[in-house]
């Protein structure tokens, strides 16, 4: 048996005798699955192509943040994006093989990934805290109330009727609170609503599990990552028995303070959810 092999099988352990598994999530499960925020690549210039070269957009991500012309473009922007990684979505190898991991663990879910990807695989919406909102739902813009709406259904009638990056003026979502405009619910401004109650099924999480086996599976995320990689080091740091497990590629930190307790997997992140599901089967 090889190094890897020992050490993925040593893993693999770990979350065999785990009480309960935190997953922590960001851009670098996205990307493996295809979609790339900040990227102007052959993925954007095939949805994209045409507001590219209309508006100047660089990527996914500066459209999520745009100030767009009018409500018709924006929407126009907004359901072309959510119907093709939503709307079309299907489960990927790299989400099987996470189920597959998990298996009949206990389980919580923090991300900054909006796609809703983890809950269209078949985790528990309750178990998961999208830490800055999702592309499923929507707000007021000017936050008048705290409310927030489902948008997918709608978003997906936009996306049919959607021309040229315009929807017609009529499918226009309108707050039924203050007649304003509505946008997605994601964090980009001050008006964003927080998820208040996500966050505190995650601290009943933490709370059930505290002194106990909690293995923290760390997904896709860099070091400089202060809204979730840095809590999750903490909470290693502080939980005597927990394991701390974070599979990037091309970046790995793991503080001094935790070095005995963590594993760093440096690779594509499909390929090291694969072997560890493998690892992980031959262990039960």
């Amino acid at each position: 048996m090889n190094d890897k092999d020992m050490k993925f099988n040593e893993i693999a352990e770990k979350i065999k005798e785990a009480d309960g598994i935190l997953i922590g999530a960001s851009n670098g499960l996205s990307i493996t699955e295809g979609l790339h925020l900040f990227a102007d690549n052959e993925a954007f210039e095939n949805l994209f192509g045409d507001l590219k070269r209309k508006y100047g957009l660089q990527c996914i991500l500066h459209g999520m943040g745009a100030r767009w012309p009018s409500e018709e473009e924006k929407w126009g922007f907004w359901s072309r994006l959510i119907h093709h990684y939503c709307g079309k979505y299907k489960e990927s190898p790299v989400m099987a093989d996470l189920k597959r991991i998990v298996g009949e663990k206990d389980y919580f879910i923090v991300t900054s990934n909006g796609e809703c990807h983890f809950e269209m695989c078949g985790f528990a919406p309750e178990k998961i805290y999208e830490i800055e909102g999702n592309w499923l739902t929507m707000q007021c813009a000017s936050r008048c109330h705290d409310t927030v709406y489902p948008s997918f259904e709608l978003t997906e009638k936009m996306a049919a009727a959607e021309r040229d990056g315009r929807i017609p003026s009529d499918m226009v979502p309108r707050c039924p609170v203050c007649g304003g405009p509505m946008q997605i619910h994601m964090e980009g401004d001050r008006n964003f609503i927080p998820v208040t109650s996500a966050e505190s099924r995650m601290e009943t999480f933490l709370q059930k599990y505290h002194g106990k086996k909690l293995v923290i599976l760390e997904l896709g995320i860099g070091w400089r990552n202060q809204l979730i990689k840095a809590p999750l080091m903490r909470l290693a740091a502080r939980e005597p028995e927990a394991a701390y497990i974070t599979v990037n590629l091309g970046e790995i930190y793991i503080p001094d303070e935790i070095q005995e307790k963590s594993y760093g997997l440096d690779g594509d992140l499909a390929a090291i959810l694969r072997d560890l599901s493998e690892a992980c089967c031959q262990s039960c």
